[in-house]
């Protein structure tokens, strides 16, 4: 089992994440060690003892033994039924300071592509001038300051990027300690 990882349609690249990695440990659902094992969050009122692999997380069998989620249903509004199992259930979570969310555009949600600093939001400027357009309905009004906390990404804050796995866009939110 431990060849090729399952592939998640809203977060691609898990190991580059952080979300997986590999290790020598038993999975709390499956009891198997696969080499690799999830280390991001996981909701639910049960005890779990122990983490899951990628495969448990793929097939939704973590979720559904011990009735959790792996990622938080805000900001999913919109989505189909079928999207919103697939984020919560049977994607991998994301580590962030703050409690993260998943980015939606063209009626779907987005793909994670990982937590970047200015250089990297840049190249994708549709993100960055989007990311400054929330900044600024939740309160950053001073475009100086707006700037430097962009600009300064990376040193106690960054963002989330993701892309539309629709129409390709790019879109992010910041996250800070």
């Amino acid at each position: 089992m431990s060849g090729n990882l399952p592939f998640f349609r809203y977060h691609p690249d898990p190991v580059a994440s952080g979300s997986i990695r590999a290790a020598v440990e038993t999975c709390a659902c499956c009891k198997r060690n696969t080499g690799w094992i999830y280390t991001a969050t996981f909701y639910t009122a049960h005890e779990v003892d122990g983490r899951f692999c990628p495969w448990c997380i793929a097939d939704g069998s973590a979720a559904e033994r011990f009735a959790g989620e792996f990622n938080d249903s805000y900001g999913l509004d919109g989505v189909s039924e079928d999207v919103l199992h697939e984020v919560t259930r049977r994607t991998p979570g994301i580590h962030a300071w703050q409690d993260p969310h998943w980015l939606t555009h063209c009626q779907d949600a987005a793909a994670f592509v990982g937590e970047v600093g200015y250089t990297e939001l840049a190249a994708h400027p549709e993100a960055l001038d989007q990311l400054r357009a929330d900044l600024r309905i939740g309160g950053w009004h001073d475009e100086s300051q707006l700037e430097h906390f962009l600009t300064h990404l990376g040193a106690g804050a960054t963002a989330m990027l993701f892309r539309c796995t629709v129409c390709g866009a790019h879109l992010a939110y910041a996250d800070a300690s």
